[in-house]
C-alpha cells in the first residue's frame, strides 16, 4: 500500500480568474483508515467552473481554506475498507478532490450505479453527474420546457450546455446554441442535432437572435451572463422563461456588465430564475433513467475531454475561463 498521496492545495485566493500560482503540489502521509472509513484512490477527477468560487468565497458551499486540497468531485476505487457499506473494489463519485488518495467515512458519496457500468465510469462525472443532472432539471423544473418552444443555450459546446439543447429537442422544442469557433458549432449542429448554431466570435449575437427568434424566446438557458443574458432579455417572449445555471462572464472579474433590458422582463411576465443541482438530490433516480435511455436510444451524445496526470490539474481548470474547453473536462490521474 502506497504511504504518500500527492495532491494540489490552495495556496493562495484569486483575484480575478485562476493561476497556476493559486496552489501548490504537496505530499501528504496517508492517514490510517478508521472504523466507519474507507480509502479511495482517485481514478478520474472533475472540472466545474463553480470551483473557482468555492476557492475565493463562502457560496451555497463553504470556501476552500488556505492549505486545504482543492475540492472537486472524481470518481475512484475503494483499496481499503472499514465500512459495511463500501467494499474494496467498490467505484464510488464524491468530493475528493485534486489528490491521489482521499478517505471518505461515506458522507456526500454515491456509489457508481449499475446502469452506468454499460458505459465509461467517468459518466458519473458527466452525464450520470452533476453536468447531466442540471441540464435535465434546468431544463424541464426551472425552463420548463414544452414541444413547439423556442430554446436558446449559451456555452452550448460545454458540458451542461450541450446535454442542456438535446434534451430540449427531445422534448420537441427548436433549439439553437451559442458557441465560439466553427468547429464547436459544427459539432453543436451536426453531432448534438441542434437546429442552429450561433458563433459568437465571427457573427453578430444580436443580429443573428432576431433572425432566428423573430417572434421571441421561450426559454433561455444561460451558462454565461453578461452581455447575451441582456440581449436575449431584449428578445424575451410573453411568460418566458431565463434558466440561471451559471454566469462563466463574470467569474474573474467584479465589474459585471450591466443589465439595460431588465425591464422588459416586466412587461413580458418573464421569469428569471437560478438553481443549484442539488437542491433536486431526491429525484436524481428520474433523471438518471431517462438520460440512459436516451443515451441507449442515441438520441444523447456526451463529450469529453481527458487529459492525463495529477500533475496538469491547473491547466485543465483554467481551460474552462478561456474558451479552451470543449465538452466535459476530466483528468485521468491513475490506471484501474
Amino acid at each position: 500500500m502506497k504511504i504518500y498521496n500527492k495532491a494540489w492545495v490552495l495556496d493562495s485566493r484569486p483575484k480575478d480568474f485562476f493561476e497556476k500560482e493559486n496552489v501548490r503540489m504537496i505530499e501528504l502521509k496517508i492517514p490510517e483508515v478508521a472504523k466507519g472509513e474507507f480509502l479511495v484512490k482517485n481514478i478520474w477527477l472533475s472540472f466545474d467552473p463553480t470551483q473557482l468560487n468555492w476557492m475565493k468565497r463562502d457560496t451555497y458551499a463553504d470556501k476552500i481554506e488556505i492549505g486545504e486540497v482543492v475540492r472537486s468531485f472524481s470518481v475512484g476505487q475503494i483499496v481499503e475498507s472499514k465500512n459495511d457499506q463500501f467494499k474494496v473494489g467498490d467505484f464510488v463519485s464524491g468530493l475528493f478532490g485534486w489528490q491521489e488518495y482521499a478517505i471518505s467515512n461515506g458522507s456526500f458519496v454515491n456509489h457508481v450505479r449499475p446502469i452506468e457500468f454499460a458505459n465509461p465510469p467517468w459518466y458519473s462525472l458527466s452525464l450520470f453527474g452533476i453536468t447531466g443532472m442540471s441540464a435535465y432539471f434546468g431544463v424541464k423544473d426551472i425552463g420548463k420546457v414544452r414541444k413547439g418552444d423556442t430554446f436558446l443555450v449559451s456555452s452550448a459546446a460545454g458540458s451542461v450546455g450541450s446535454v442542456a439543447g438535446q434534451i430540449a429537442k427531445i422534448i420537441g422544442a427548436k433549439v439553437v446554441g451559442i458557441a465560439g469557433g466553427e468547429k464547436k458549432c459544427k459539432w453543436v449542429v451536426e453531432e448534438a442535432g441542434f437546429d442552429h448554431c450561433i458563433d459568437y466570435q465571427k457573427e453578430d449575437v444580436y443580429e443573428r437572435i432576431s433572425e432566428l427568434f423573430p417572434e421571441g424566446i421561450d426559454v433561455y438557458f444561460d451558462n454565461v451572463g453578461g452581455e447575451i443574458l441582456d440581449i436575449v432579455i431584449s428578445k424575451i417572449r410573453q411568460n418566458g422563461r431565463i434558466v440561471m445555471c451559471g454566469a462563466i462572464s463574470g467569474y474573474g472579474t467584479t465589474n459585471f456588465y450591466p443589465l439595460r433590458n431588465y425591464a422588459n422582463l416586466i412587461s413580458k411576465r418573464a421569469r428569471m430564475e437560478g438553481f443549484i443541482v442539488s437542491d433536486f438530490i431526491a429525484r436524481f433516480g428520474e433523471a438518471y433513467k431517462d438520460l440512459y435511455i436516451w443515451l441507449k436510444e442515441n438520441r444523447l451524445k456526451q463529450r469529453e475531454e481527458i487529459t492525463f496526470g495529477l500533475e496538469n490539474a491547473p491547466e485543465v481548470f483554467k481551460k474552462l475561463f478561456t474558451g479552451a474547453n470543449f465538452g466535459k473536462q476530466l483528468l485521468k490521474i491513475a490506471d484501474i
